[in-house]
Order: C-alpha cells, then structure tokens, then sequence
C-alpha cells in the first residue's frame, strides 16, 4: 500500500495521482487533506511518514505547493528518506542509490504528466543493493 498526503496546494495533483495509482491496481491510502481549504502541511507529511515508518504503508508520496515543506516535515520521522523530486533522473537516482521511501512533490512547480511520470519511476525502481551506497544509508540512519 502506498500513503499519500497533501496540504491545500498540492489537493489537486494529489487526487490525480490517486486516480492514476488507483487505475493501475495499486492500493492507496489517503491521508488527507481532503479539500483545497488552507491547511498545515507538517500534519500531512508526518501523518504519512508515520504509515511509512510503521510499516503500514510500503511508501509514500506528499505533495505541497513547492514539495520543500511536506519533505522538510516528512524527513523529521525517524527512518524516513524523503526526497523532493521534480525530474525523473532524480526519481530514478533517489531510488537506487538513497533507496528513499517517501517522494515529495510540488505541485506548482512541476506539471500533473511530469508528476505522474515521476512517481511511475519512483515506485518501480529498485535500490542497487550495491554496498557503498548502503553504507551512506547506515551513516544517516545512525544520526
């Protein structure tokens, strides 16, 4: 299962990727919000990193107006990785060598195909496994 939240400004692209998620027969929770009346993002963020820490939910996606503040307050959950991507080298790259478990999205930044994308990538990606950048891993997970 897949956890997703947003605030006010990123509701929109949020509900697309929902549907878009949803078409391919993934299980998606949604964590709010619900409507695009003006809400705090670190409630949506640190709801969904929750999901993701406890194991509730295998990843997550977030979504604000620019992705920095939802990431910011996503990243404060200890054992979350999440990275703000608005390329799908980055979806790719953040994936195999960070092996991040939450994505962060702006929605006025980037464009509902380019996110979709974005997350198709993100979500099918493996990590390398490859040694060094476990050990990058391990180094942020001990502090």
């Amino acid at each position: 299962m897949i956890g997703i939240g947003s605030d006010h400004g990123g509701f929109l692209l949020k509900q697309e990727i929902i549907a878009h998620l949803e078409n391919k027969g993934i299980v998606v929770k949604d964590f709010g919000c619900y409507n695009q009346e003006a809400v705090d993002y670190p409630e949506y963020g640190q709801a969904v990193a929750k999901a993701v820490q406890s194991g509730e939910c295998e990843s997550g996606i977030v979504v604000c107006g620019t992705g920095i503040g939802i990431s910011i307050a996503a990243n404060k959950v200890k054992g979350i990785r999440c990275a703000l991507v608005h390329d799908c080298f980055s979806a790719k790259a953040t994936k195999e060598h960070n092996n991040s478990n939450m994505l962060a999205l702006g929605a006025r930044v980037i464009g509902p195909g380019l996110a979709l994308e974005i997350v198709d990538i993100f979500l099918s990606t493996p990590f390398s496994n490859e040694e060094r950048h476990q050990n990058r891993i391990n180094q942020i997970e001990e502090n």
